[in-house]
């Protein structure tokens, strides 16, 4: 009988947990999977983590929460012929230099874990050491491909049905409650998310017998994949009193759309798992259709309304012709696994070539100037506090200079515009 393979994935923030959780509690059959919980100024409490493995497939004792030093040996006793990176790009690119350094290496697994159109350049340069990138439906594997192409940024692409819209498209008992998918940073402006709060106490109150649900990313004190400025609970206290049917929630998002009549967001990968439970939805249109925003792709499907449509609840269902470029491909098409185990072979074989890292300015001086500034205390090395000594005024002094001339993220293999989207990647 052929031996397991074994993959082993790394996370630490709330979104990549869910993500890795659920993509590798999925796998069957010749497979042993488990979760390292990489320690790091995000990472999740033991709450978040309760909640990300609720459903996921993933047993709780396949679970570990490890220290930066204790990584690679957890690794190593894993006998990982796979590690999935599911990690911010930043943090990916350290993980990878760390793993890479590993005899034998593992083959390294990375994605992203949500809608990821528009592609960008920074998602793939953060990556370049991976050797397979998962991405979630045919358009982002053709844009994803066709960027890279463009870039010269070599990178093997693999398609993986979401996680979490798994359950096809099929529509199920309706519940009543309007749900209210909340992003960090999307809008990120105070006055847009104080439009949103106040859009909200009024589609509660305009009929006090159903609910509306702020579906929170974290508790109060909890960190999130990205920084979160003007919460809505904060915002909501900005404005009184709220009608009493406008509820917050921390559950997982698949509880809150189990009691959903539809659900309401901006651009979160929420409204793919919506679609895939046969919940309708609305991408408001409020702010505009951009790649700043990140929904682009639910403005193809014909999910945009506006406030007077969340107030009726008149919620959209996607056009049948995209479902099949987006997210609701046949499953049998998947081949992220067949492309993952095609590299194990070959890494046994001896024939898994290293994959050659992005050179950026700043060598070795940089690297751990990186390694620290996405570990934050777990990088108790001399080197690493040297390293945030010399460049946070250096990196500041560029910057600077970079506005003086009016050309932000010039030279910067992971600036510019690619900056200003996002952040997860």
């Amino acid at each position: 009988m052929k031996p397991a393979r074994r993959i082993v994935a790394v996370a630490d923030t709330d979104s990549y947990v869910k993500w890795a959780a659920a993509l590798v509690g999925a796998l069957e059959g010749e497979w042993d999977a488990s979760l390292l919980v990489l320690e790091t100024p995000l990472v999740v409490s033991d709450a978040q983590l309760a909640t990300a493995l609720a459903g996921s497939g993933l047993a709780a004792d396949r679970v570990t929460r490890v220290t930066w030093e204790e990584l690679v040996p957890a690794v190593r006793r894993a006998g990982a012929d796979a590690v999935l990176l599911a990690a911010r790009g930043p943090l990916v690119r350290v993980l990878a230099r760390e793993i890479a350094g590993m005899t034998p290496r593992p083959v390294m697994v990375t994605g992203l874990p949500g809608i990821s159109i528009p592609a960008t350049r920074k998602a793939i340069a953060y990556r370049t050491q991976c050797d397979l990138f998962v991405l979630h439906s045919r358009r982002e594997c053709r844009e994803f491909t066709a960027l890279a192409r463009e870039q010269r940024m070599p990178q093997r692409f693999a398609l993986a049905s979401l996680p979490f819209a798994r359950r096809g498209v099929a529509a199920g008992p309706r519940g009543t409650d309007l749900v209210f998918a909340v992003q960090a940073k999307v809008p990120a402006e105070r006055a847009d998310r104080l439009r949103i709060a106040k859009l909200l106490q009024k589609a509660a109150a305009a009929d006090p017998s159903r609910r509306v649900v702020v579906k929170l990313r974290a508790s109060s004190g909890e960190q999130q994949t990205h920084a979160e400025r003007d919460s809505y609970p904060d915002l909501l206290a900005t404005l009184g009193e709220s009608p009493p049917n406008l509820v917050t929630s921390t559950a997982s998002m698949a509880h809150a759309l189990a009691s959903a009549e539809g659900l309401v967001t901006v651009s979160s990968t929420a409204a793919i798992e919506a679609v895939g439970r046969g919940i309708p939805v609305i991408a408001l249109d409020t702010f505009g259709v951009s790649p700043e925003l990140i929904n682009e792709v639910l403005a193809d499907a014909g999910l945009l309304a506006g406030e007077d449509d969340v107030v009726a609840r008149r919620f959209r269902r996607p056009a049948a012709a995209w479902l099949d470029d987006n997210y609701f491909h046949d499953t049998a098409d998947d081949d992220w696994t067949v492309r993952a185990e095609r590299l194990i072979d070959a890494r046994a074989a001896g024939l898994l070539a290293p994959r050659v890292p992005l050179v950026r300015r700043g060598g070795a001086l940089r690297d751990v100037w990186e390694r620290k500034t996405v570990l934050g205390r777990q990088d108790r090395s001399l080197r690493g506090f040297v390293a945030l000594a010399v460049g946070v005024p250096a990196r500041a002094t560029v910057r600077w200079v970079h506005r003086a001339r009016g050309a932000e993220g010039a030279g910067d293999p992971v600036g510019g515009r690619d900056r200003r989207l996002w952040a997860t990647r």
